[in-house]
């Protein structure tokens, strides 16, 4: 057969992969069909799991976090590289996540709208294949959840540079909801508006926390401009999209969210800025084996009374994580204590310190016992 002619000033084909590397992609494409038959394999036993549970009303019963939590730790203690923990979790994560909502997505409530950290942590600890519900605050997500028209809901509490969430604390004095989880997130603040300038920005707009978080930053870049606390940083976001003068503290996917441009960031004002969130639901959930429990305990106004409390958990060598306390709604000038161990509060030695408390407390009552968040 006869070769064709090169057309003058025509290039020469692209030279194609050398022999070795189309070797290696061959062998990726094989490793990518077996993963993917494995995930699938993975998905009939998880429906083969529902099926020998019955019928059940809902998703919610399906889920055990307890055993989600164990998957996760096998996932990082058998981890040698070279991806890191936190990568191998989240695919992990969302590979439990689309093989539940086989039988039906999980509602999780949360901070909305949509774009903020509350969200973040929603599909952090659920994955992206739970169904997230934005709620116009933290008071509507107790409520949504122990109405029922949520599963779960995912509630900030405290933040590694500016303590606890005082408001959220305080809706667990009334709420009958148990804590199921907890969510470490790792928060990145962006300054972001219509234009992308930082020359045209006369008002800026976030949740009060954000602006508390990025105060250093605003102190030097932006020290005449107004700053205004809103609901969240998603509105915030919201805001800023309307007028060029105005910008918005909110996470990189709010930006993409409500189509802003990123001016600066981050720009937080400590570098490991992290919040943490409880996973609120109306049911306990047993020992997964590396749990923290926390605690809501009223105090006989009597000498020693904290003292008495806090020693039948040193004596068992229980750790304490934090102690906060709150005025106790129900009599004036009196306090209750919100208190975090680690343990299982139907393992020892927790359940037998918390039998020995009943002594000498007004009341205790057990918030939750759950896994500790895993990275």
């Amino acid at each position: 057969m006869a070769r064709k002619k090169k057309s003058p000033g025509e290039a020469p084909p692209p030279p194609g992969p050398p022999a070795d590397l189309a070797a290696i992609r061959a062998q990726i494409d094989g490793i990518d069909r077996t993963i993917q038959a494995l995930i699938a394999e993975r998905a009939e036993f998880a429906r083969q799991v529902g099926k020998a549970k019955g019928k059940l009303a809902a998703a919610v019963e399906y889920y055990r976090p307890e055993r989600e939590a164990q998957v996760l730790r096998r996932v990082v203690d058998r981890n040698d590289g070279p991806l890191a923990d936190e990568v191998l979790v989240r695919l992990f994560r969302e590979i439990m996540s689309a093989c539940l909502a086989q039988q039906e997505p999980l509602k999780v409530g949360f901070l909305g709208p949509e774009g903020t950290f509350s969200q973040q942590a929603v599909y952090k600890h659920f994955g992206h294949s739970a169904k997230g519900l934005p709620l116009a605050s933290v008071e509507e997500v107790f409520a949504e959840v122990a109405e029922g028209g949520a599963d779960f809901g995912v509630v900030p509490v405290e933040n590694s540079g500016h303590g606890t969430i005082q408001s959220t604390l305080d809706l667990f004095l009334t709420s009958p909801l148990k804590i199921c989880g907890e969510v470490e997130l790792r928060v990145r603040q962006y300054l972001m508006s219509r234009s992308g300038r930082l020359e045209d920005v006369e008002r800026v707009y976030s949740h009060a926390l954000s602006l508390a978080q990025c105060r250093n930053w605003l102190r030097q870049n932006l020290p005449s401009a107004e700053k205004h606390a809103v609901a969240s940083n998603a509105e915030a976001a919201r805001r800023a999209r309307n007028a060029d003068d105005a910008a918005a503290i909110a996470g990189e996917n709010a930006a993409h969210a409500y189509g802003l441009k990123l001016v600066a960031g981050p720009i937080e004002d400590f570098s490991d800025n992290t919040t943490r969130f409880l996973v609120i639901g109306r049911d306990s959930f047993p020992s997964s084996g590396n749990d923290r429990t926390s605690l809501l305990v009223s105090i006989r106004d009597r000498p020693g009374a904290l003292y008495q409390i806090l020693e039948p958990l040193a004596r068992r060598g229980i750790t304490l994580n934090r102690i906060e306390s709150r005025p106790d709604h129900g009599a004036l000038w009196q306090y209750a204590f919100f208190i975090d161990v680690e343990g299982h509060a139907d393992e020892a030695p927790l359940k037998d310190a918390l039998a020995e408390l009943g002594d000498f407390a007004g009341d205790v009552r057990v918030l939750g016992s759950y896994p500790v968040a895993v990275p």
